[in-house]
């Protein structure tokens, strides 16, 4: 009986370390579908439940059944609506919260070439040391020190959050929760503006010298 074995290559391809490990991708995907529901309860609270839009829609419905309702009451109706909406977006915010734990937590268990401090500090180094290829050098630094950004983008959002979500909790602060809510919202905005950035880079890297970096963060692809 023939017995045969497997080439060197066949080895080291099977060995091969991947590029984004398993829970990192799990993470990374989580995340996005959290954000993306996130926003859309943001979106449909400042469209489709905004007052001045579902008042005389609420009016118009409750009269076609033959009830009249005062544009209060109607009002308090689309509030009560609007209220529903923002527990669901309560709790997009705890599991991104949970999410944004895990990652820190997860950057511990990372192999030492996965862990995104060690990248950070590599661009840094090959930035600052390198003297050929220079453009590229400048453009990975440029991108994981937008990284860099989103991650606080995302701790803020969480903690400012957090904070309006107990509010009760955090009464002694109460002062300070219009200016805790406008930081909320304004960083809403800014990691809106990543992910335009963010899906706009990895459209060019696709069409440029970074095919297949879509699939990876599927497939872990290889290191």
């Amino acid at each position: 009986m023939t017995v045969i074995e497997p080439s060197r290559k066949d080895i080291l391809s099977h060995n091969r370390t991947k590029k984004y490990s398993a829970t990192l991708r799990l993470w990374h995907w989580g995340n996005a579908l959290i954000i993306c529901g996130s926003l859309i309860t943001v979106l449909i609270n400042s469209t489709l439940l905004d007052r001045a839009n579902v008042t005389p829609l609420i009016q118009n419905e409750l009269n076609k059944d033959g009830v009249t309702a005062t544009a209060q009451q109607a009002g308090n109706i689309g509030h009560a609506l609007n209220d529903s909406v923002w527990e669901v977006h309560k709790w997009f915010g705890y599991v991104l919260a949970g999410l944004l734990l895990f990652r820190l937590i997860l950057e511990f268990f990372q192999l030492a070439d996965q862990k995104f401090i060690r990248k950070i500090k590599a661009a840094y180094h090959q930035f600052n040391q390198t003297k050929t290829n220079r453009q590229i050098a400048r453009h990975e630094m440029v991108v994981k020190t937008i990284y860099a950004c989103f991650y606080l983008l995302l701790t803020i959002m969480a903690l400012t959050g957090l904070f309006l979500a107990f509010e009760d909790l955090m009464a002694p602060y109460k002062a300070i929760r219009h200016s805790v809510k406008e930081v909320h919202n304004f960083c809403m905005y800014l990691i809106l503006a990543f992910i335009v950035v963010h899906l706009a880079g990895v459209f060019l890297a696709e069409r440029k010298d970074s095919a297949g970096i879509t699939s990876d963060m599927i497939n872990g692809g290889n290191q």
